[in-house]
């Protein structure tokens, strides 16, 4: 995408030099025009923050003195007030406003470990800067990660060239001195963790302690753009529902602090620490979501919708839908799979919006029931249907969900990546060849295989079941 979700970009608040508490208070820019609005976390303790848009003549003010209750009577509004001033539902909307095509970006976390030991290492930022500063890399919350951007691509094909190109890239650069693993989460580190020293970052440290307690959690995210505001806020929420499938399907993290979780995804497990995350509510209208943004700002809970840490969110900024659910994939080859269902998906759920069909909307408790099961048992274990209430073998669900995919598949040229999904299913996906490594060659050659495969190395497992030749070619996209 044009830019990482990661990035702060420029704040209401800039920090006095030299203040490290006040840089963390620079990344607090409302995504209104809230430059009069006191927003600041509680936990936060810097001296003094520069505005530069508040005050007429920019003079320094002190956090005590924003956080005074006169400063917030005079300053803070009404949530609804703002946003119908502002007309912020608008601003939302007129995100999936910018074109028909439902084009794909990825964004995939990386863990770096050091070539001998394979534990984290923790160098992001001076990798980042021998990078020259190519924005395909950018830095994630923990400084052993490394966040891979694609740009914005017609087709998943596309997207899996542009990410095979960022780690070869990647390689390059470290020549020797370091290793690259897209997995979920490392499997056997117990080492303390390290945040990167950007001020969003080291803002959620501060207010979230204990997400960064232990563990890297890496997940591969995939957006996909949606042309209308109607059918992005609709596909959002039925796109809740198929959740659970696609974390089934993209489980890749069994392993965690040198044992066996007995789950499929850890990783999921995890990202549970962050406030406001997994299964995300529906919302039936861009109003009462921009009711929800403008309260949680108003409130200091959170910045802007970045802080949303749903496994599915919508991204006006870039008109797409962000899924979240996945975790990072070892091999290109699965990453585009999880791609090509997630485009397909999307195109599905139109198809059927514009054809009248209503869309179902099912409770995030009920969805959430779902997104346990697929978490802990992978393609191995059962889903509930979602309106009968019968269970169900997930790879049975998704053996079906992928057939209805597969029309979609022929206009969008994947076929050969919505293919491959099939071969997940046959081979157990990323969580059960793990642990058949494990018990070949133990955790510290799980790792190692872990790197080979993410640089480019084969998996070693026989040839996939399910062929793009089994579907037909992908029709010539057009000129």
């Amino acid at each position: 995408m044009p830019e990482a979700p990661g990035d702060a970009g420029g704040g209401v608040f800039e920090a006095a030099r030299g203040d490290d508490r006040a840089r963390a208070v620079a990344f607090l820019r409302g995504v209104l025009d809230v430059s009069q609005t006191a927003l600041t976390f509680p936990c936060w303790d810097a001296q003094r923050v520069t505005s530069r848009g508040g005050d007429a003549e920019g003079s320094s003010r002190s956090m005590s003195e924003l956080r005074s209750p006169g400063a917030a009577r005079t300053r803070l509004e009404d949530p609804t007030s703002l946003w119908r001033r502002s007309g912020y539902p608008d601003e939302l909307a007129r995100g999936f406003c910018q074109g028909s095509l439902p084009t794909v970006g990825l964004e995939e976390e990386l863990i770096l470990v050091e070539p001998d030991s394979l534990e984290p290492a923790d160098e992001a930022e001076r990798l980042l800067v021998a990078l020259g500063g190519d924005r395909r890399f950018k830095l994630e919350l923990r400084a052993a990660q490394l966040e891979l951007v694609t740009p914005v691509c017609l087709t998943v094909a596309d997207a899996r060239r542009e990410l095979a190109g960022a780690r070869a890239e990647l390689v390059e650069q470290l020549a020797g001195r370091g290793r690259t693993l897209a997995v979920g989460t490392h499997p056997f580190s117990t080492r303390p963790i390290t945040i990167s020293q950007q001020p969003r970052y080291v803002g959620i440290a501060l207010e979230c302690p204990w997400v960064v307690r232990r563990g890297l959690p890496s997940g591969l995210h995939v957006h996909v753009a949606v042309g209308d505001a109607g059918e992005a806020l609709a596909v959002f929420n039925a796109a809740r529902s198929y959740l659970p499938e696609l974390a089934a399907l993209a489980a890749n993290s069994p392993f965690f602090e040198g044992r066996d979780t007995g789950l499929a995804s850890s990783r999921l497990k995890l990202c549970e620490d962050l406030p406001r995350a997994g299964i995300p509510p529906a919302f039936s209208s861009w109003h009462e979501l921009a009711s929800f943004v403008v309260w949680g700002v108003r409130g200091r809970l959170f910045r802007d919708l970045s802080y949303l840490w749903w496994d599915i969110r919508p991204r006006p900024e870039y008109g797409t839908l962000e899924f979240r659910v996945a975790d990072s994939q070892n091999d290109l080859d699965s990453a585009a799979a999880i791609a090509a269902v997630c485009q397909t998906l999307v195109v599905a759920l139109q198809t059927r919006l514009r054809s009248g069909e209503r869309l179902a909307v099912h409770p995030s408790h009920m969805i959430n029931e779902n997104r346990w099961r697929a978490l802990r048992g992978g393609l191995d274990g059962e889903l509930v249907d979602l309106e009968t209430g019968v269970p169900e073998s997930t790879r049975d669900r998704l053996a079906r969900l992928l057939s209805e995919l597969e029309p979609h598949a022929s206009e969008l040229a994947c076929r050969e990546q919505l293919a491959h999904a099939r071969s997940l299913l046959a081979d157990g996906g990323g969580a059960e060849r793990q642990r058949v490594i494990v018990g070949e060659r133990g955790l510290a050659g799980l790792v190692e295989w872990l790197a080979d495969t993410t640089e480019g190395a084969p998996l070693g497992f026989p040839a996939p079941a399910f062929t793009a030749n089994s579907l037909g070619p992908d029709p010539a996209l057009p000129a």
